[in-house]
C-alpha cells in the first residue's frame, strides 16, 4: 500500500471521532476513503442500496443507519427518508453526527454500537430497515462480530431488511487480482510492470474472507432469517473486491 492510502488502513471508532473533528480532511477522508474512491460516485452506491432494499421506496418505515458517517451517502439517505416520511435513526459518534443536519424525522444516537443496551432494548423488533455500509470490517477488527450480528438481527421487525454493505472480502480480491483484468488493473493503478502477488489457501487472520462472509450468512439462517451474499453493481467504485450481505426477517 502506498503512503497515500496507508492512513486509511487501520481505523477504529476513536480514530473516526478524531477524523470528524479534523477540518483538513474532506468528507470522504473523514469516513476513511481517499477522495477518488467516493467523490462523485456515492449516488451510484445509494441507487444500489435502493435496489436491494425496496422497503426504502415505501413510506413511514423505521430506518436505522449504523455508522452513517458524514459523506454524500448519508445526505442522500436523509433526504430520501424525509421524502418518504421514514423515521430515521442515525447511530455514530457525537463528532460525526454533528456534521449531519437535524430534522424532526431524524433521531441521532451518539453511542458505540452495539454497546448500547438501553437502545437495543428500546428498538427490539421495531426496525424495518437497517443499513450498515462500509462499517463491518471495522467491527470485525476491534469488536465482537457475532454480538454485532445477533443484536442487529434482534432489532428487525417482521419483514425487516438488514444490509451489511461494502464488506472488503480478501478472497474476492484475490480472485480479481489473479485474473487478467485484475492484473492489468494492478499494473495501471500501481504504475508498475509487476503483477500483484496472490496467495490462495492462506489464512489472513486480520482480514475478512469467504469463510467469514459465509459464516455470517449461516449465523443468520440458523437464527431463523433469510440471508444472502449479494454482489455490487459493476459501476460501484470497489465492486471488484467488496460484497454485501442482505438479511431478511421472514
Amino acid at each position: 500500500m502506498t503512503d497515500k492510502y496507508a492512513r486509511f488502513a487501520k481505523l477504529g471508532f476513536d480514530d473516526f471521532r478524531e477524523m470528524a473533528r479534523d477540518s483538513s480532511l474532506s468528507r470522504y477522508e473523514k469516513i476513511g476513503f481517499p477522495d477518488e474512491y467516493r467523490k462523485g460516485k456515492e449516488h451510484l452506491i445509494f441507487e444500489d442500496i435502493l435496489k436491494k432494499i425496496p422497503a426504502l421506496e415505501q413510506n413511514d418505515k423505521v430506518v436505522l443507519d449504523i455508522g452513517p458517517g458524514c459523506s454524500d451517502l448519508a445526505h442522500y439517505l436523509i433526504e430520501h427518508s424525509k421524502a418518504h416520511k421514514h423515521q430515521l435513526i442515525l447511530v455514530d459518534s457525537e463528532e460525526m453526527l454533528n456534521l449531519l443536519p437535524n430534522s424532526d424525522l431524524i433521531r441521532k444516537e451518539a453511542v458505540y454500537y452495539p454497546n448500547c443496551p438501553e437502545l437495543l432494548e428500546e428498538l427490539h423488533g421495531m426496525i424495518d430497515v437497517i443499513i450498515c455500509y462500509s462499517v463491518f470490517h471495522y467491527v470485525f477488527e476491534e469488536s465482537n462480530t457475532w454480538g454485532f450480528i445477533d443484536h442487529s438481527l434482534s432489532l428487525l421487525a417482521p419483514g425487516g431488511h438488514l444490509l451489511i454493505g461494502d464488506i472488503p472480502n480478501v478472497s474476492k480480491r484475490k480472485r480479481f487480482f489473479a485474473s487478467e483484468t485484475g492484473i492489468q488493473h494492478h499494473k495501471n493503478f500501481m504504475e508498475t510492470s509487476d503483477p500483484p502477488v496472490v496467495n490462495f489457501n492462506q489464512v489472513e487472520s486480520s482480514s475478512i474472507d469467504d469463510s467469514v462472509m459465509l459464516a455470517v450468512v449461516m449465523r443468520a439462517r440458523l437464527a431463523g432469517f433469510d440471508a444472502y451474499l449479494v454482489s455490487q453493481g459493476d459501476e460501484l467504485p470497489m465492486a471488484n473486491r467488496r460484497e454485501d450481505i442482505l438479511i431478511v426477517r421472514p
